[in-house]
């Protein structure tokens, strides 16, 4: 075993230092709303070309696992998630927080991340050959439909009614059709030249959390914090989170299957795949109706899902030279730039690099959970700040992130401008994270949409129908609507009964 053999060089000084202070940085850069993954591996690249080969991918794939766990931090706190592959942990996770139980959240976060990182990086190890085989037969017609089965979940995760989570949904769609289409170059919605560029995934995502926050705890109608129940935490109590964690064996399980599945597909992204876990645990589960209440196994199966999709993604990219997320997009320049190419030669010829560079993820993911965890046991300090205090930190970080994105002031005021009218629609049951899902789902759908009809030609039907991941894929959206719809008449039959009574 080759992996095995190269364990050794994870533990040098050099690259072990490099891999401890890559994962705190990455933490850190991970918990600023703003800095998603993409961006903070994209920042650290020039800084690798003096460095050995082995040692800079080392430093990259630290900070790329460390960030996508890290961006949780800011979404259960604060409720501004990190990225977008974090949407779905503030679901439950920013609950639990309000709940006066952040640590245990936390933790749940980071024992999950490094379950699903695990599993996600032992993938890449044994399973390289036939992964990447199925990485190839994703094109524009299977992306697409896996982009339908995204928009399928949009209604369950709206947090009450299933019809202002479809209406939700559709701003989303409509949403990301401002701009300029992505194939033909036609601009379309665009009433403002602040709209020219389109409206950016970042700049929504912190608008639509963050400011409605803001604006909730200025009115001081925030739900209060109670100071009793955040106590300093023990080793007994990170124990007992490691046991309850390890018990939710379903949450886990569809998290990390998931993960990994969408982690494979070229493009698809851990915002996807948090969100798909979240939906299908959720459906699962004895009691559906606790999800977006505080209910861990949505921390947990959201967690081990984005962590779960690092180690495949990295699979089209090594062996295919095909990014299976925008931040492996990043650390292909990260391999080229130190003359490593794509293919068999990685195995091969730099065997002692790329393995090196893999083993340091499976020490990176042990890194990132004890660190996150030491981390969790300071939150008790974010959630007694004073609530004035508060929002005027979460809107500098707001401003700050969006800001950082793109350099632009359009992307600052469209943020503001969503964030506020989110605030009113959340007066009235609407909920953010299905208006998000179809914003980015809506970009991938269209994208793909297109590029399937210019390769179909006159056959359209046959392209998007026919083929055997097409029609596994149209079967789980059909059952995925059945449910929703079955699960909607089952909550108000329950309704109709509690009235009665």
């Amino acid at each position: 075993m080759e992996f095995i053999h190269y364990f050794g060089e994870v533990f040098a000084p050099a690259n072990f230092l490099i891999l401890v202070f890559g994962t705190i940085g990455g933490l850190l850069l991970g918990a600023t709303p703003g800095l998603s993954p993409t961006m903070a591996v994209a920042l650290l690249i020039p800084f690798t070309f003096q460095m050995d080969p082995a040692a800079s991918l080392i430093m990259l794939g630290a900070v790329y696992t460390a960030t996508v766990a890290g961006g949780a931090v800011s979404g259960i706190l604060v409720n501004i998630p990190g990225a977008p592959a974090n949407i779905a942990t503030i679901l439950d996770g920013h609950p639990m927080a309000k709940k006066g139980r952040a640590t245990e959240a936390l933790h749940y976060c980071f024992i999950s991340s490094f379950i699903g990182g695990v599993i996600g990086v032992l993938l890449l190890i044994f399973f390289t050959p036939p992964l990447a085989e199925l990485a190839l037969r994703f094109g524009p017609a299977e992306l697409f439909w896996i982009a339908i089965f995204g928009v399928t979940i949009i209604a369950s995760i709206g947090g009450g009614s299933v019809v202002k989570g479809l209406i939700a949904g559709a701003v989303g769609l409509w949403l990301s059709t401002i701009g300029y289409n992505p194939v033909l170059g036609e601009e379309r919605f665009v009433f403002t030249d602040h709209l020219a560029g389109g409206i950016h995934v970042i700049a929504a995502l912190i608008g639509l959390f963050a400011i409605p926050e803001v604006l909730t705890l200025v009115g001081g109608a925030a739900t209060s914090r109670s100071k009793v129940e955040y106590a300093e935490l023990s080793t007994h109590s990170v124990w007992r989170s490691f046991a309850y964690n390890i018990s939710r064996v379903k949450a886990l399980t569809i998290g990390s299957v998931v993960g990994s599945f969408i982690g494979v597909i070229p493009g698809a992204g851990g915002q996807i795949a948090g969100l798909v876990a979240y939906d299908q645990t959720k459906k699962m589960s004895r009691d559906p109706s606790a999800f977006g209440k505080g209910e861990p196994d949505g921390v947990i199966a959201a967690e081990s899902a984005n962590n779960a999709m690092v180690g495949p993604s990295l699979v089209p990219l090594l062996t295919l030279g095909i990014p299976g997320s925008p931040t492996a997009a990043v650390l292909l320049g990260g391999l080229l730039i130190n003359g490593l190419f794509p293919g068999p030669d990685l195995f091969t010829v730099h065997a002692k690099v790329t393995w090196t560079f893999i083993d340091s993820l499976l020490v990176g993911q042990l890194l990132m959970m004890i660190f996150g965890l030491m981390i969790a046991r300071y939150s008790v300090f974010v959630t007694r700040v004073p609530k004035h205090t508060m929002a005027a930190a979460v809107i500098v970080l707001a401003v700050f992130g969006t800001y950082s994105v793109q350099n632009s002031v359009s992307d600052v005021m469209v943020m503001l401008v969503l964030g506020t009218l989110m605030y009113f629609a959340s007066r009235i049951g609407f909920s953010a994270a299905p208006l998000v899902l179809g914003l980015i789902l809506g970009q991938l759908t269209e994208t793909n949409f297109l590029q399937g009809r210019m390769i179909a030609g006159d056959d359209a039907w046959g392209y998007f129908f026919a083929g055997p991941i097409n029609k596994i894929v149209i079967v789980m959206c059909v059952l995925s609507v059945a449910y929703s719809v079955y699960s909607e008449r089952g909550q108000i039959r329950r309704r109709r009964a509690q009235e009665a009574t």
